[in-house]
């Protein structure tokens, strides 16, 4: 209703204002009423700001908390919002203008000189019509755009996010090159928007061009054959480009709001829709021996790990137990060799790892963290992690093998569910089985487990330490536990204690 009295005003100003420089220049009115005007129309642009700027925060700060219930994304929720801004605060308002000011000034003209406003009347629609035809490019290059640029964010903070577990799969680089990929195909949907937007424009600007001619033309013809006093003729020419403005300025607005429009259908979207994994274990590689470490995080001065030493034989499973802070994550991260020790090293097969090709290394490796990192994609593409030409047979049997598949079944497309980013939709359990059909797919030698069964139920603990079993089973392993479900796991429990804090 607001934009509805504002566009009524504006109308009705531009009038005003016109007839008034008419009958100033013809010499018959005084400069203060038009001083007014002009002061009005001002003010009333100031105001249309104001309100559209209050408009746009009100309806972004509720879709923001409705969408926010909903686990929305945050490329939506940050950017996509953002783009509401253009859409609230100036379509909308020069929607309502543009159906307003031209009405006003043919009711004027008609008033005023008839054949003026029979020519404003029948080229008045070219505007829209090309508009339209131009607008129908633009909405779909500009719903492409904002696909690619939702997909690039959403990818682009799981790869972060989850880039431990990239390394440790050994993924980092392939997904290097996705991201640049998208960033690629983002920039040319970007650059085909633009070139849409300056066709727009041009359109419509020679479309008006040739409209206020073929008004100004006749008009000066019949002033000078004396048919057309000056007083009317110089309302025609003043009134002429005002009706054709508003619609050229919502073309160019409509342009400038297009990605807000395919948020805000996004946003709608969101808020409607209440036995062995493959074949034999590899060969094993010899003993893995940590003889003396000494690790050191930078901000730190006291080390997260001193002096310690261990010894882990082919086809062992060790469990590691001890408080907070007793350095257990640390040792596997070094083993991982995602920490570097300040002093001691480890031994892969006699090989002291500093010497080996990591990436290698971790090809060796299944990595289970305690909070394991699902990305946006289906589900089945998330036990692919560690072997994406994996079949859809072998990622079926590693997902039984981890007691994940029965919940997979349910899902509504089962292996071919897309997750939300981090998992969203799924149990703490049911990620942690994922990221263990993801280990069991890789069938690596050597599995790294940090506390698998942490922060979950009784029902999901035994779930989750019947997957770890199956998938120890003939594994070398090191892992981190405390509860009695997964240390029965073990063959072996070494404690760590705290590094003692020099006085």
């Amino acid at each position: 209703m607001t934009y509805v009295l504002l566009a009524l005003a504006q109308g009705l100003l531009v009038v005003a204002q016109a007839d008034l420089l008419s009958r100033v220049l013809a010499g018959s009115a005084l400069l203060l009423p038009l001083a007014a005007v002009v002061a009005g129309r001002a003010v009333l642009t100031l105001g249309q700001g104001t309100v559209g700027g209050w408009t746009a925060a009100r309806r972004k700060r509720a879709l923001r908390g409705r969408l926010l219930e909903r686990g929305a994304d945050v490329t939506l929720l940050g950017r996509g919002l953002d783009a509401l801004d253009p859409y609230y605060a100036g379509y909308l308002p020069q929607r309502y203008a543009a159906a307003v000011v031209p009405l006003a000034v043919l009711v004027r003209l008609a008033v005023a000189d008839p054949p003026s406003a029979l020519i404003v009347a029948v080229t008045l629609p070219l505007i829209p019509v090309f508009g339209a035809l131009v607008g129908l490019h633009t909405r779909r290059a500009t719903e492409r755009q904002w696909a690619s640029l939702h997909r690039l964010g959403g990818h682009f903070l799981d790869v972060v996010t989850g880039l431990g577990t990239l390394r440790a799969y050994g993924r980092d680089r392939a997904q290097a090159k996705v991201v640049r990929a998208m960033a690629d195909g983002h920039r040319r949907a970007t650059l085909r928007t633009l070139r849409i937007a300056f066709l727009s424009s041009f359109v419509l600007e020679i479309a008006a061009t040739l409209s206020v001619a073929l008004v100004a033309v006749p008009a000066g013809l019949r002033l000078l054959d004396g048919s057309l006093d000056l007083r009317t003729a110089l309302l025609v020419l003043l009134l002429a480009p005002e009706a054709y403005l508003p619609l050229r300025s919502l073309g160019t607005r409509f342009h400038a709001a297009a990605e807000g429009r395919a948020v805000l259908d996004q946003a709608e979207a969101v808020l409607a829709g209440d036995g062995p994994a493959s074949g034999a274990v590899r060969a094993r590689p010899g003993r893995i021996a940590v003889e003396d470490i000494v690790v050191r995080y930078a901000d730190d001065r006291a080390p997260a790990l001193e002096g310690f030493s261990l010894t882990v034989e082919p086809g062992e499973r060790v469990a590691l137990t001890g408080p907070s802070g007793a350095g257990k994550s640390t040792l596997l991260r070094a083993v991982l060799g995602f920490a570097r020790p300040e002093s001691g090293r480890i031994l892969v097969d006699g090989v002291d790892l500093a010497e080996l090709d990591l990436a290698a290394w971790r090809r060796q490796v299944a990595y289970v963290p305690q909070a394991p990192h699902l990305f946006a994609g289906t589900v089945a593409d998330n036990i692919r992690l560690g072997r994406p030409e994996a079949s859809d047979a072998e990622v079926r049997r590693a997902a039984e093998a981890a007691c994940a598949h029965e919940f997979v079944a349910e899902l509504p497309d089962g292996y071919r569910t897309v997750l939300g980013e981090r998992g969203l939709g799924l149990s703490a359990g049911q990620r942690q089985r994922l990221a263990i059909a993801r280990a069991h797919l890789m069938d690596a030698p050597v599995v790294v487990m940090d506390e698998p069964t942490a922060r979950l139920d009784l029902h999901g603990e035994a779930l989750v330490a019947e997957a770890a079993r199956r998938l120890l089973d003939g594994r070398t392993a090191l892992l981190v536990a405390h509860r009695p479900a997964l240390l029965s796991v073990a063959d072996r429990v070494v404690h760590l204690t705290l590094p003692e804090v020099a006085a």
